[in-house]
């Protein structure tokens, strides 16, 4: 069950970095484009680069940031159910030992008694 979710995860962080990349290598292309298509004046159009370029960084860093909060959000709630049952596999542990140690001890019990009896 914890490998499916470790894949589901995987698999958005992937989808998460292809997001990333393809505006990255979108918005090389877009400006690039431009550059070779402007009908305006260099100056103007280094304007334009510069004001894109930076809405591009902005677009960028806050994906990066809402990428990274629910990676670390998956991650915390991943601890905190692996926690959860790591206590409970322990306690079930514990009743089992109890349970067998129980059992030895009635065995042990009937010998001596036998030993006695014979």
């Amino acid at each position: 069950m914890n490998h499916d979710y470790e894949e589901k995860l995987d698999h958005r962080n992937n989808t998460a970095l292809g997001v990333l990349v393809g505006l990255l290598v979108g918005g090389l292309a877009g400006a690039a484009t431009m550059l070779l298509f402007a009908p305006q004046s260099g100056k103007k159009t280094r304007k334009q680069i510069e004001d894109k370029s930076i809405e591009l960084r902005d677009m960028t860093t806050d994906l990066v940031e809402d990428t990274l909060s629910q990676v670390r959000s998956k991650a915390n709630k991943f601890m905190v159910t692996g926690r959860k049952n790591f206590k409970e596999f322990k306690h079930q542990g514990q009743e089992l030992a109890l349970e067998q140690l129980d059992h030895v001890s009635a065995a042990v019990k009937a010998g001596k008694n036998a030993v006695q009896n014979s």
